[in-house]
């Protein structure tokens, strides 16, 4: 596990402590997940601080059903260059109500609610590559009478 003292908004771990959420690295930021989802992502950097936050793991499907629960709840940016809505969603930390909005993720999630976790795509195996080696050459074989 990752030092904790430089995990944000830890408290998110606190609340979902009875499923046992473990974090792993992610690109500068923190991934929360619970069994093999992951559900959320961490993120509190000097770069983009617009999209500092708890990034919340969900598909486009779910967008409407919890913006209608999370007013505030907005696509990241930075995946796509501000053009259109992403999986992602996110809870923006300088929003006034951020800390309770992401409990009540938080009670989702301990509740089982399916909207919010996403089971992240198997790494592609790297192929080990081997240099060719090259062939010793080999002597013409004499003829025998």
């Amino acid at each position: 596990m990752p030092n904790t003292k430089n995990i944000p908004f830890f408290f998110v771990l606190d609340y979902l402590m009875p499923l046992e959420p473990y974090i792993k690295p992610f690109f500068g930021c923190y991934g929360v997940y619970v069994g093999e989802k992951i559900v959320f992502i961490l993120r509190d950097k000097k770069s983009h601080p617009e999209v500092n936050g708890v990034w919340i793991a969900t598909d486009h499907q779910h967008h409407k059903s919890l913006k209608k629960e999370f007013p505030p709840l907005c696509s990241v940016s930075v995946l796509n260059d501000g053009k259109g809505a992403t999986g992602w969603q996110m809870l923006q930390a300088e929003a006034d109500d951020f800390e309770p909005l992401v409990v009540k993720a938080c009670e989702l999630i301990l509740h089982g609610d399916p909207r919010i976790g996403r089971i992240p795509k198997p790494k592609a195996k790297k192929k080990k590559t081997i240099p060719p080696q090259k062939k010793a050459p080999t002597k013409p074989r004499r003829k025998t009478k």
